[in-house]
């Protein structure tokens, strides 16, 4: 199930695979893809699972064909490293999927790891900016700091909730975090942390578990349980 807030009075679908939709553009916002994570831990000598960019990369085709997107704009972080580059499984993969999605217009927005990674190979055919890029009303950047005249969209932080049960129980759950200016997506990649966040007064959070958006503090507009891309 999705969930439709107005943020500075403009509609943004909430998903539950940790994305975002502009219905009015048919575009797709990932924060914190974080490609290659895994194989960059490997080379460091560190023991951690395979196969997470493909896991990475098929949610987000089943993203792009579910919602019959037209763009994906990457708020940041799109590969983890350098050691991305010179990962010639990973960099297949990412070809791979490319082709598939031939026609799909990709934009980055540059976040700190890109700054070390370096662009993504030019066969990706991905256009890259730096922040802000502006697009139906929204800033869209990595960092989510507040610009005037704009609500920025951003990632970087890996949000998320902590929820204590009974006893020792203790659950975390990816979030969006929205405040009056600016709104941050939880990082999208297979591979990724979590940071927890401490909402402010009338700041909204938006818990995502179980297939479900769920809103944790302030309302949500509209509830689109199988509502999807004209």
């Amino acid at each position: 199930m999705t969930t439709t807030i107005l943020a500075a009075g403009r509609p943004l679908t909430l998903l539950a695979e940790k994305a975002a939709f502009l219905a009015a553009s048919h575009t797709l916002l990932v924060a914190d893809a974080h490609i290659g994570k895994a194989v960059s831990f490997r080379a460091l000598g560190v023991p951690v699972p395979r196969g997470t960019t493909s896991e990475t990369l098929a949610a987000l085709s089943a993203l792009i064909a579910t919602w019959r997107a037209r763009r994906v704009v990457f708020l940041g972080d799109f590969l983890h490293s350098a050691h991305a580059h010179a990962a010639p499984g990973t960099l297949a993969v990412l070809a791979a999927w490319r082709e598939r999605h031939a026609a799909l217009d990709l934009v980055l927005v540059r976040g700190n790891h890109d700054d070390r990674a370096g662009d993504p190979p030019p066969y990706l055919g991905m256009r890259v900016v730096d922040e802000p890029l502006e697009l139906d009303g929204f800033a869209l950047c990595h960092h989510p700091r507040p610009r005037r005249g704009a609500y920025v969209l951003a990632g970087h932080l890996h949000p998320c909730v902590s929820l204590a049960g009974r006893g020792f129980d203790h659950l975390r759950l990816p979030c969006f975090w929205l405040g009056d200016d600016v709104g941050v997506l939880p990082a999208f990649g297979a591979f990724t942390g979590m940071h927890p966040i401490r909402a402010g007064v009338g700041e909204r959070v938006f818990a995502v578990a179980d297939g479900a958006v769920t809103a944790m503090r302030g309302p949500a507009v509209a509830e689109a349980g199988d509502r999807r891309a004209a």
